[in-house]
């Protein structure tokens, strides 16, 4: 994995609330250049509410956010110059086709954005002659990540971008953002599909109820949570009567199986099972739904 370089995202302390209610809370975040970071959360977490912030539609209640070192409400301007955005409700003109939105949005941004998206409509197999009003979901979905990524930003914000995407379409997204990212350019991330983040991006942060509870490189979170491990004794009462040791934390039991978090050395645990009737073992690092589950389900104390 390639060196991680200054951030582009900053946020400290980052609250923003709606009356009573709150969107986000006190969240400080950093994200690097050249990455694609992954931001996890389920409806009502609070995701679009920090990308909104993000990208200076809504003014923080206390604390900061900055991108490319500028502050995201007093200079929003200046920095939504240099960001992609595609929101999780796109909504496109209706009147329009592709080619003639690529030209409305290269006046506003004061760029040809009309040659750059002609190559992404090709790459991504769409027909700029067809109106809005014609396309598929999937069609529309593919138009808002041309006028995203038509101007070559700095930044590219995506909020639920492959959910109207076939599979081969989400591969293809996936190299091409991989692509930006080895050439200096940062990707923000935010999905439901755990295997995609998994699959795609160098850091995951996790958001839960407007508070972050995880901010890190996928490795370190996997080291972080332990080892899974499942065991398979060779009789039912062998597993039944036999209490776990102190450091494996057993969830499930089901007849022969044990399955449950190790939270000490590896060979403590297999110290302790040379003694026991086992007919099988099994022990691995989690996958990202795993720690998603721990996030929102364990620390809830609904196991």
């Amino acid at each position: 994995m390639k060196e991680l370089s200054l951030p582009v995202i900053e946020t400290r302390s980052l609250t923003r609330r709606y009356g009573k209610r709150r969107g986000i809370e006190s969240i400080t975040l950093s994200v690097p250049e050249g990455s694609v970071f992954g931001f996890l959360g389920p409806n009502g977490a609070g995701k679009t509410t920090a990308i909104r912030v993000l990208l200076g539609f809504l003014r923080p209640t206390a604390g900061s956010a900055s991108v490319f070192g500028l502050d995201c409400w007093r200079a929003s301007r200046h920095a939504k110059a240099e960001i992609g955005y595609v929101p999780g409700d796109l909504r496109l003109y209706a009147w329009t086709n592709g080619a003639e939105a690529l030209g409305i949005f290269g006046s506003i941004r004061r760029r040809d954005m009309l040659g750059p998206g002609r190559q992404l409509a090709e790459q991504f197999d769409l027909d700029l002659n067809v109106k809005v009003r014609s396309m598929s979901r999937g069609m529309r979905q593919k138009l808002g990540l041309i006028l995203a990524l038509a101007h070559k930003p700095r930044l590219l914000v995506l909020d639920e971008p492959t959910s109207s995407l076939d599979p081969l379409m989400q591969t293809q997204l996936h190299q091409h953002l991989r692509s930006l990212a080895s050439a200096g350019h940062t990707v923000f991330f935010s999905s439901h599909t755990l295997s995609e983040v998994e699959q795609l991006c160098d850091r995951v942060a996790i958001i839960r109820e407007g508070v972050l509870v995880a901010s890190a490189t996928l490795d370190e979170l996997r080291v972080q949570a332990g080892h899974v491990v499942s065991i398979r004794w060779k009789d039912e009462s062998a597993a039944s009567r036999t209490a776990p040791p102190p450091i494996l934390d057993v969830q499930e039991r089901e007849s022969l199986t044990w399955t449950g978090i190790l939270k000490g050395p590896v060979h403590d645990l297999v110290a302790w099972l040379s003694a026991q009737p086992i007919d099988d073992l099994t022990i691995t690092r989690p996958d990202l739904e795993m720690l998603f589950r721990r996030y929102y389900v364990q620390d809830r104390g609904q196991v």
